[in-house]
């Protein structure tokens, strides 16, 4: 096998064993054992269990940021692009479940640091160009834009979340409901909007 390969053989191993486990729970010992390897092979080409998921966390987090800049950067019609990152988000929880269950436990979407955080906050910036330029065009606050991209993404990551449980119903359904929620309620927003319970 070449150094290439094995590389490629102990970040699948690793992938498998932190989406099972999580990091703490992931040994090196383990990696080395399930890809048939001594241990130093594996500090050899990651200098440790760190190092490992690491690079592990970094391709899933390029993967899913992929998926849904691509499915931004096409054209289309607001809502039609909602739906296509929602579908791009979820395909990629159905595609990559052992990555995105390491992202998930290692990094909650509700921690104000760390992969998924971050990662989400990268995407809620690309849709804080989008809805800046649909704010303007109806006479909204765009400086508003950057808190409803939050809103958007979360919602999205959350259900992505809860889906990777349940799995039902498709892919397709739930990501049409996403969109059905959030573009109707993003077409009624008000310009003032205030609350109506009283302190």
């Amino acid at each position: 096998m070449t150094g290439k390969d094995r590389r490629e053989q102990l970040l699948d191993v690793g992938r498998r064993s932190f989406a099972e486990k999580g990091f703490d729970g992931t040994s090196i010992e383990e990696v080395a054992s399930r890809a048939g390897v001594s241990k130093p092979i594996v500090y050899e080409h990651f200098g440790g269990k760190e190092g490992l998921y690491a690079v592990v966390v970094d391709r899933e987090m390029q993967e899913l940021l992929d998926r849904i800049t691509n499915s931004l950067s096409s054209s289309g019609s607001p809502r039609v692009l909602l739906e296509r990152a929602a579908l791009a988000f979820l395909s990629y929880v159905e595609d990559n479940n052992e990555g995105f269950k390491i992202l998930v436990r290692d990094s909650p979407v509700a921690s104000g640091t760390g992969t998924l955080s971050s990662l989400l906050g990268d995407i809620a910036s690309q849709v804080e160009h989008l809805l800046a330029r649909e704010f303007k065009a109806h006479g909204l606050d765009t400086k508003l834009a950057s808190m409803y991209s939050q809103m958007l993404v979360g919602m999205v990551a959350l259900t992505g979340q809860w889906w990777l449980e349940v799995r039902k119903p498709k892919r397709e359904v739930v990501a049409a409901h996403v969109a059905n929620f959030a573009w109707n309620g993003l077409s009624q927003l008000e310009q003032r909007p205030k609350l109506l319970a009283k302190e």
